[in-house]
């Protein structure tokens, strides 16, 4: 027996992300506060604090974003890192394994960021579409399970 459920009704839909140039504004700003903060508190020549807290604000805008916005928010982020976290400030450097770390550090943290959100998003759209399964359910609406049979129609 098929019951028949208006889905428009109850069901919402999965949360739409945030459009990629919003994103990449919230991590330009973000990245620029972040490492004004951590000039300020001295942490230039220290930059391990400071990829710890660019990959944690990668990961937070990477709950509201797409995929697409990752790489260049591990980008923007990088510059940020590079430009004022290593002697000297405001000068752009390329250190091989050490930026390729940091790059890789940051992309991982918006990509799982964005992975879990959708993880989460899909889960709870999942729950709010499917019907409640279960015995208990289905004596309390008056249906008792019956296996199907030779002659049952599909």
């Amino acid at each position: 027996m098929v019951e028949w459920v208006r889905i428009g009704s109850e069901a919402r839909a999965v949360p739409q992300p945030v459009a990629t140039p919003f994103v990449w504004s919230a991590a330009f700003g973000g990245a620029l506060l972040l490492m004004a903060l951590f000039t300020l508190l001295g942490g230039i020549g220290r930059p391990t604090p400071a990829l710890v807290a660019l990959s944690l604000m990668a990961a937070l805008l990477g709950l509201c974003a797409r995929f697409v916005a990752a790489p260049g928010t591990a980008v923007l982020c990088w510059l940020f890192l590079n430009g004022f976290g290593i002697p000297p400030a405001g000068t752009l450097s390329w250190a091989g394994h050490r930026d390729t770390f940091w790059l890789g550090c940051l992309l991982a943290a918006a990509l799982t960021g964005t992975a879990v959100a959708r993880v989460v998003n899909a889960r709870a759209a999942y729950r709010r579409v499917s019907p409640p399964q279960g015995r208990a359910h289905g004596r309390a609406h008056g249906h008792v399970y019956r296996p199907p049979m030779d002659g049952d129609a599909f």
